[in-house]
C-alpha cells in the first residue's frame, strides 16, 4: 500500500497494484483497475515513485525480471 492525500487533506492508502494510470492536468488522478479514480495532492512523479518503491519492496519487480528472462531462454 502507498500513502497519498486527497484534496481535503486526508490520508488515504491505496493498493498499488491496482493502479491503472497516473496523470497530472494540472491535478493528479490516479485510475484503478476496477474503473474509479480519484484526486490527490501529490504530483504524477511522486505517485509513480511511491509505487516502484512498493513493487521493490514487495519482490513485484524482481519476479518480473526472472519471468522476462525465462520467456527469452530458448
Amino acid at each position: 500500500m502507498i500513502l497519498v492525500t486527497r484534496l481535503n487533506g486526508s490520508p488515504l492508502w491505496l493498493n498499488a497494484l491496482l493502479i491503472e494510470t497516473v496523470e497530472e492536468t494540472p491535478d493528479t488522478y490516479i485510475t484503478l483497475v476496477t474503473g474509479k479514480r480519484m484526486i490527490v495532492l501529490e504530483k504524477a512523479a511522486e505517485v509513480i515513485s511511491l509505487v516502484k518503491q512498493y513493487n521493490q519492496e514487495i519482490g513485484v519487480h524482481n519476479a518480473t525480471i526472472k519471468v522476462q528472462q525465462t520467456e527469452e531462454s530458448p
